[in-house]
């Protein structure tokens, strides 16, 4: 009688597979679209953004050396949960707390890996609600989409995306390949478009007025009208019956042609542009920074994900080590850098940062201005549309790639009963960790529409006169609430982003603290790569931790997103407690390990 023997993973995936899932997750393409939005509301600290991007790749480098090092020692399934486990089991003092420290990563580690996701398939209704209202305006708003269309659009996100992982992991890499070579392109098209429409207006020259209530760009300045609007006398645009701005006129009555400028602040003292290339690049304030590096891991993170994969890899020793880092390179260092430059390069007088951060899609609403400019009046929105496909399929990889990572971490704590035994079993077809996937594929779609449920909270509150002007009904207006419910209500999509971010933080702390563990006194230890590179990647880390506690203080960023992460991750912090003592009690199994495993000690 042949043997019933449980379904196992099968090496399939080379150097290229494994460098592509770890890029499709990272998705330069996905955040730069729609990362920006959060990135320019966090208070006053939008001058530093591309600082903070910088500072956050430093951070990632060096812990993307702790994982390169760590799967060099211990290739296999479960990244930094297996990592902490063997390193502290060959460790020869620390070997007692084997257990802990791989249920304290693990269980930190999903923090991350089961709300990320979930943040990716939120964005991937801002992204369709920013396209239905672009195609048809009278039916929904593209700045302010509708809260039910987008969570509508979440769910169904998630359960697309949770059946390609169900599939199997080929299938994942031949998808994540195709959409880096797409969104990689793209991106970089309009890069170049966004940095020459710059280089080719300079101030005082004609160029173009962007209207987000139309979603197009104009040549000309904007004519006002005194208007009451929360029992206050403010200046509006004035606008004809199909809601089209209308003309400023001079003296012979004439259209006034708008003149480009590149204010650094309005007369509020809000932030506007950069009037030099040198000031995108600079810190302008180190709070400011940090504020931004605490929200722009969230577009940096996935290198790691390959480390997942060990049971997949064909030659995990060799090739892990590398996709972790060149994936990181690739997608952090060139791609992102680049794009950022560009994109707060562009920002004027005609799109500033404070029209950005109204806006559901403000990368978009670039593309429509330099599409303009470049291909002619009218035909931006076309090349928006193009590249927002690239987008789409970006969101869909990077979920996909996120998706599978999450599912073989809790895949792998399910295996060594740390969590549910059902969540440690294989697909006997498919030999993909199905019940983690469907288990990830419910989390993703409450967190999707958890981040969409008040995506212009807090600064970004929209007025009163804009919700009434919005397109009625239950998919374009239902869920937005007044202006001052909203303003006093955290931002959803940055609160989420943030709890997200506060996991990863913990993480990759975690590893860098497991990268000096396993290489203490072993025979392959060097200083530079596995004692003062993770010290520096934990201060690091630590740093952008303690930033979400001491800056609001400062008044730096702001309080609500920040505290509420912090909320989320305590809760988790004790959930997770109770869970591993009561676990331990019905197992019978010790915190503290009592006996190493023989293969511990070879």
């Amino acid at each position: 009688m042949a043997e019933n023997t449980a379904p196992e993973m099968k090496p399939t995936l080379g150097l290229t597979g494994l460098t592509m899932n770890a890029m499709a997750l990272i998705a330069p393409g996905a955040f730069l679209w729609l990362t920006f939005v959060a990135q320019g509301g966090a208070g006053n600290t939008g001058p530093s953004m591309w600082a903070g991007i910088f500072f956050a790749v430093l951070l990632c480098l060096a812990t993307a050396v702790c994982y390169a090092e760590l799967s060099k020692l211990y290739p296999g399934t479960g990244s930094s949960y297996y990592f902490a486990e063997q390193s502290f089991l060959n460790h020869q003092a620390a070997w007692p707390y084997a257990r802990l420290a791989k249920f304290i990563v693990g269980w930190g580690s999903h923090l991350y890996y089961w709300i990320y996701p979930g943040i990716m398939c939120g964005v991937m209704g801002i992204l369709c609600g920013y396209l239905v209202g672009t195609i048809w305006p009278s039916a929904m708003s593209a700045s302010n989409p509708g809260p039910m269309f987008m969570m509508l659009c979440a769910v169904l996100t998630s359960i697309v995306v949770g059946y390609i992982a169900f599939r199997g992991v080929n299938g994942s890499t031949s998808v994540n390949i195709a959409i880096n070579v797409i969104q990689i392109s793209a991106l970089l098209i309009f890069s170049v478009m966004a940095l020459s429409y710059r280089m080719n207006h300079p101030p005082g020259s004609t160029a173009f007025n962007f209207d987000s209530m139309t979603g197009a760009a104009y040549t000309y300045d904007f004519a006002t009208e005194k208007q009451t609007v929360n029992g206050q006398s403010t200046d509006v645009v004035s606008r004809d019956a199909m809601g089209v701005p209308k003309p400023k006129l001079d003296a012979s009555g004439m259209p006034v042609p708008f003149k480009i400028d590149y204010p650094e602040t309005d007369g509020m003292g809000h932030f506007m542009s950069h009037p030099s290339a040198s000031s995108v690049v600079s810190v302008h304030n180190f709070g400011w920074m940090f504020v931004q590096a605490t929200i722009a891991i969230l577009i940096l993170v996935g290198f790691e994900s390959v480390t997942s994969m060990g049971g997949e890899a064909k030659n995990p020793r060799k090739h892990i080590p590398i996709a972790v880092v060149l994936s990181l390179l690739i997608q952090g260092v060139f791609c992102y850098l680049i794009e950022y430059f560009a994109a707060n390069y562009f920002l004027n007088n005609g799109y500033p940062m404070t029209s950005a951060t109204g806006s559901a899609a403000p990368i978009g609403d670039m593309m429509i201005v330099v599409g303009d400019a470049i291909f002619g009046s009218g035909n931006g929105r076309t090349f928006m549309l193009i590249e927002a496909f690239t987008v789409f399929l970006a969101i869909i990889g990077t979920t996909l790639s996120c998706m599978n990572t999450g599912a073989r971490v809790s895949y792998a704590m399910g295996k060594d009963s740390e969590l549910p035994d059902s969540i440690g079993l294989l697909h006997k077809e498919n030999l993909t960790p199905h019940r983690a996937i469907w288990m990830l594929v419910v989390i993703s779609a409450v967190v999707g529409c958890l981040t969409v449920s008040n995506l212009f909270g807090d600064a970004t509150a929209l007025s009163d006169a804009t919700l009434k002007g919005l397109p009625q009904g239950f998919w374009s207006s239902t869920g937005y609430l007044s202006h001052d419910t909203m303003a006093a209500l955290p931002n959803s999509f940055i609160a989420v982003s943030l709890a997200s971010n506060f996991g990863t933080f913990l993480l990759y702390m975690l590893s860098c603290i497991t990268c000096i563990v396993g290489f203490h006194n072993h025979p392959n230890y060097k200083p530079l790569k596995h004692l003062v590179i993770p010290i520096f990647g934990l201060l690091a880390n630590l740093a952008c931790m303690g930033a979400y506690i001491v800056l609001p203080f400062m008044g730096i960023g702001t309080k609500l997103e920040p505290f509420t992460a912090l909320g989320i991750a305590a809760v988790w912090a004790i959930y997770g407690t109770i869970y591993f003592v009561r676990s331990s009690k019905a197992t019978g199994r010790t915190t503290l390990v009592n006996q190493r495993a023989k293969e511990a000690l070879s």
